[in-house]
């Protein structure tokens, strides 16, 4: 006996692909909904995959029909998508939506959409518990619009009622931007040291794509009106996951830690801050039963495998565009060089 019928938007990228495996071995009848209607190999041929996009008319109701128990929302990204879900809650009886740690704005109103201003970047509780603030609702950058889907849908209550799971650091196979190449890609380089800024004790939360999909299946499971962060059960510093990252790989690299900020591209990684930034998951363990399926090292060896295959002989932004958006060269080792030489 199934559990129900589940919808998952977005199904066939990162997080969507992890959530309609979980699902589907929770025993739920699946149907993965995206843009390019594509299938992950690995799911079983009772998982039903079908070509749908949101923003043209009456799609995403045609795609419904008569509804479905759990519509799991990976893509949805501003007020609008929340309009759009409350209004067919007569066909669906809960939703789940990825929403992100990007929300939170700390005691100055500093959030990651000040973090290029001199002292922007924020400084949260360590950690931070979902009743922290949050920035304003807006519709100009990445966080103003993911509170406004928040609270579009937390203000259906039980008309839709939705879990909402404020993702941080998301890692692992088909990421379209993979912090750990910074590590990844040096190692196949042959790189023998890299620098590190704020000497290395950068901290920025991530949350592996079975973790996030975990807390998925779970609040399927259970329905209800809430926000739970999503985070691995550690959050390493810059320096931890290249020492993991190096054990992986089988070589020993020279770290070189920088103090304080970096100097340009130099001592810049992806996960660089200022300011520790860690997710509280006592509410998901609380609410939902959450229990991380795998930390973050032990994760590690399937990263790896992934982005060493992907590289070949390809140029990285080509390979990795979600990375190349940032316009960094974080693998220009000629100046990493001038740097080192500066030094004496």
């Amino acid at each position: 006996m199934t559990k129900g019928n589940a919808f998952v938007l977005g199904g066939s990228g990162q997080v969507g692909r992890a959530a309609v495996l979980a699902l589907v071995a929770d025993g739920w009848e699946v149907t993965a909904a995206s843009r390019g209607g594509a299938r992950d190999e690995r799911w079983p041929d009772e998982v039903r995959s079908v070509r749908l996009d949101r923003t043209e008319e009456g799609a995403l109701a045609a795609g419904l029909g008569d509804g479905c128990d759990v519509l799991v929302d990976i893509v949805a990204y501003d007020g609008g998508h929340g309009r759009q879900l409350t209004r067919l809650a007569d066909r669906i009886g809960s939703a789940v939506v990825v929403s992100s740690g990007a929300v939170y704005e700390d005691a100055q109103g500093r959030s990651f959409d000040t973090q290029d201003r001199p002292d922007g970047f924020p400084a949260f509780p360590v950690p931070t518990v979902e009743t922290w603030r949050t920035v304003a609702v807006g519709d100009t950058t990445y966080s103003t619009r993911k509170i406004a889907l928040e609270q579009e849908l937390l203000a259906a209550g039980d008309a839709l009622p939705t879990t909402l799971l404020r993702a941080g650091a998301i890692h692992g196979p088909f990421c379209p931007g993979p912090r750990e190449l910074w590590f990844v890609k040096r190692a196949l380089d042959g790189r023998p040291v890299r620098v590190l800024a704020y000497g290395g004790t950068s901290r920025f939360h991530p949350v592996h794509v079975d973790n996030l999909a975990e807390l998925v299946r779970l609040a399927a499971a259970n329905p209800g009106s809430r926000v739970v962060n999503g985070a691995d059960p550690e959050a390493p510093t810059v320096a931890e996951i290249g020492a993991a990252i190096d054990a992986v790989m089988g070589v020993k690299s020279e770290t070189v830690l920088m103090e304080g900020e970096p100097e340009g591209a130099v001592g810049l990684t992806p996960w660089t801050a200022p300011h520790p930034v860690v997710y509280d998951m006592t509410a998901a363990e609380r609410e939902l039963g959450y229990r991380p399926v795998v930390s973050y090292a032990e994760s590690l060896p399937e990263t790896v495998a992934w982005l060493t295959g992907h590289l070949a002989d390809r140029e990285w932004r080509e390979v990795f565009p979600g990375l190349a958006k940032y316009r960094v060269d974080f693998f220009d080792y000629e100046a990493e060089d001038a740097w080192l030489r500066s030094r004496g």
